[in-house]
């Protein structure tokens, strides 16, 4: 049995990383660490398990094997170094961090230390994902010639811990990137897994269209990310990030081939199409997608903890994450330059 510490006990904790690790009989909540020390006691009182004071001292505790990174996205990567240095493996939610040189000294840390490093890519986790990839590796569609991803909802105003225009979500300093590293970075990192290949050049605008404080002005990032992305394989295709879907959310990825098309998340009656180039349609209805709305067990913390108990590298390694993170901080540089950018050459 693995003991855990939580290091953040916002929204994110407390939907998906805690009740998971409680409900798994391999894991232990040892102890929580939040700036907000009312919401750590919460955690403590409601799953068990003590408060620290300090982030060093859950670090110092030898009942802890490891952590889960739940902080802002600017503190990502101090806090998993540290913990890494200290003895502990590490969950660390997405975005991995805010440039790609801390990335990859995250993954350069935990090698270092011999520790494991994952990454909270819960799409790689969806069912009907994984399926699509075998399919796709099965040459169910034949060669990949290009597709489209998106992930959009209303925005993270009711998701965060602190609800409303003033969520950290909107804060330049804190988040650093907007829906780009929110939702972006999910479906960037799921066509690399269900392709199996590889991002290498970007085209990208990304911009703040509509989200405002409650002043009216614009929000300090990125509400919506628009991507071309070219693959080592050859397809080519979109990528669409929103946090201005006001109205059903949108999780669909369909992927075109010289044989036929699979469509994944696109249909509320079906998770995964089919479509052959006679038009023939086979349909499985696997699972459903998670929604802000209906939240279900991401697999995430089982799988990390499995990989614990294993002695064996994560599934969702933080070098399996740099390619996809090299694609985002790429169409950063697209954005701002106008140009197409190379990137994972």
């Amino acid at each position: 049995m693995k003991g855990i510490g939580i290091i953040g006990c916002g929204k994110i904790s407390q939907v998906r990383h805690i009740p998971e690790y409680h409900n798994n009989p391999n894991a232990r909540l040892v102890g929580y660490f939040d700036l907000a020390r009312e919401r750590a006691q919460q955690m403590a009182t409601k799953y068990g398990g003590k408060v620290y004071d300090t982030i060093e001292e859950m670090l110092a505790d030898p009942a802890i094997d490891a952590v889960s990174v739940c902080v802002a996205n600017n503190k990502h990567a101090e806090v998993t170094i540290a913990a890494l240095k200290a003895g502990k493996h590490v969950l660390c939610e997405k975005p991995m961090a805010t440039n790609i040189e801390d990335c990859e000294r995250m993954v350069a840390t935990a090698a270092e230390c011999g520790k494991y490093l994952m990454i909270g890519q819960n799409q790689r986790f969806a069912k009907a994902h994984a399926e699509a990839r075998r399919l796709i590796k099965d040459g169910v569609i034949g060669r990949v010639i290009s597709f489209r991803t998106t992930f959009g909802h209303a925005g993270p105003e009711t998701w965060s811990i602190t609800p409303g225009p003033g969520t950290w979500f909107f804060d330049k300093k804190a988040a650093v990137m907007g829906v780009l590293a929110d939702l972006g970075i999910h479906k960037t990192d799921l066509i690399q897994y269900i392709l199996d290949d590889t991002i290498t050049a970007v085209t990208a605008k990304i911009s703040t269209i509509d989200k405002k404080y409650a002043d009216g002005t614009p929000i300090g990032v990125d509400d919506n990310a628009i991507c071309i992305f070219e693959m080592a394989g050859g397809a080519i295709g979109t990528m669409v990030a929103s946090w201005t879907f006001y109205g059903q959310e949108d999780n669909s990825t369909i992927i075109y081939g010289t044989d036929g098309i699979i469509r994944i998340y696109d249909d509320p009656a079906c998770s995964l199409k089919v479509i052959g180039k006679d038009s023939k349609v086979q349909t499985l209805d696997i699972d459903r997608i998670q929604t802000n709305d209906n939240q279900t067990a991401s697999g995430v913390m089982d799988a990390f903890i499995e990989a614990l108990e294993a002695g064996v590298e994560p599934p969702v390694s933080g070098e399996s994450v740099l390619t996809a993170m090299r694609a985002i901080f790429g169409s950063l540089v697209s954005t701002e330059t106008g140009r197409r950018v190379e990137v994972n050459r």
